[in-house]
């Protein structure tokens, strides 16, 4: 690949991503998704950077596909009682989809993103590997890239720290070096996801809470509540509980003891080291996206796999993602479904 279009979102590790393209003889061009409204200024950081950097830029208006793919997707997790993980479906159909496809459209060879996270070229696949500096490493959020997508992206990044990438964003002087990192969920900036929900017209479905098998008061709708969530329920137990499961649309509570499984169901897998294996394999898996792995069996079935982990894992949560690792290599993942407590 030679000609590659820098996703850029305004902040440092786009921009260092496109100043290690320049510096490695990539003929580079910045692009950049406008996906929802109040992103302008964003759009602007990015454009200036390109600016600095001598660029050019494309801006992409894909709202209406955005919210199609990931935000619809996104409500309708929650009203079936899950918790979904909306960057790992944006990364999927958006960055490594949409804008991707635009990329090849207009003729070039790839796209970079910023993320923290490896590509290696072996034995005939591209293998997705985790960053050199763990502690900003993406991987989880990208297991669901298929083999097409891979062999089209770079991640130059992925060797490099945060403070390594914001060093190149000053040594060239841009204006955008000291922002700082994004942590929310794009389009919930204050991590009040119910908000958004009923601002697109989402009615909670109300029901009860269920306590040691009785009904012990309403609760303010099923898709506020999440698996192993203790605080900002509503509803004093006098002790500890934590919710622990829901059914139709009532939430179950119980204690800590009752969050813990050994057995867990994932489902909508995607394999990226291997082809879909016929036969179990071990694994390390991580059931969140934090630093955590826990050593599990991943036996296919006709759905998808059963996971068994040699230690109970806590607070199994339906929507999220499995993902399978073995070293530093990311063999794939799948959703999760359920599981056995």
């Amino acid at each position: 690949m030679k000609k590659i279009l820098a996703a850029m979102s305004g902040g440092v590790d786009s921009a260092a991503t496109a100043i290690l393209l320049k510096k490695q003889g990539y003929l580079t061009t910045g692009g950049t998704m406008c996906l929802r409204p109040g992103a302008e200024a964003e759009i602007a950081d990015a454009k200036s950077a390109c600016d600095q950097l001598g660029l050019a830029f494309y801006r992409f208006d894909l709202q209406p596909e955005f919210n199609r793919l990931v935000i619809d997707a996104f409500q309708a997790d929650y009203q079936a009682g899950r918790t979904p993980n909306p960057c790992i479906v944006c990364n999927e159909k958006m960055k490594f989809g949409l804008f991707l496809d635009k990329a090849l459209e207009l003729g070039f060879d790839g796209i970079a993103t910023g993320h923290y996270a490896r590509i290696e070229a072996q034995g005939g696949r591209f293998l997705l590997k985790t960053a050199a500096d763990l502690g900003r490493d993406q991987s989880y959020f990208l297991y669901r890239l298929s083999q097409a997508q891979l062999s089209r992206t770079l991640f130059p990044l992925g060797c490099y720290t945060k403070d390594e990438a914001r060093a190149l964003c000053r040594e060239a002087e841009l204006q955008l070096s000291a922002k700082k990192d994004s942590q929310d969920i794009c389009f919930v900036p204050d991590g009040d996801y119910m908000a958004v929900l009923k601002a697109r017209g989402l009615v909670p479905q109300m029901g009860d809470f269920i306590h040691a098998g009785q009904r012990v008061a309403p609760h303010e709708g099923l898709e506020a509540y999440t698996i192993g969530q203790r605080r900002g329920l509503g509803y004093a137990a006098g002790e500890r509980v934590y919710v622990t499961g829901k059914v139709g649309t009532d939430v179950i509570l119980g204690e800590n003891a009752e969050l813990f499984s050994t057995t867990v169901f994932v489902e909508n897998l995607n394999y990226i080291a291997f082809d879909a294996p016929g036969a179990p394999f071990e694994a390390e898996c991580k059931l969140r996206s934090g630093p955590k792995r826990s050593l599990c069996t991943v036996t296919p079935t006709a759905k998808g796999a059963t996971l068994t982990f040699r230690e109970p894992q806590r607070a199994v949560t339906p929507g999220q993602s499995a993902v399978f690792y073995d070293g530093d290599t990311v063999l794939g993942g799948g959703v999760i479904v359920g599981c056995e407590r």
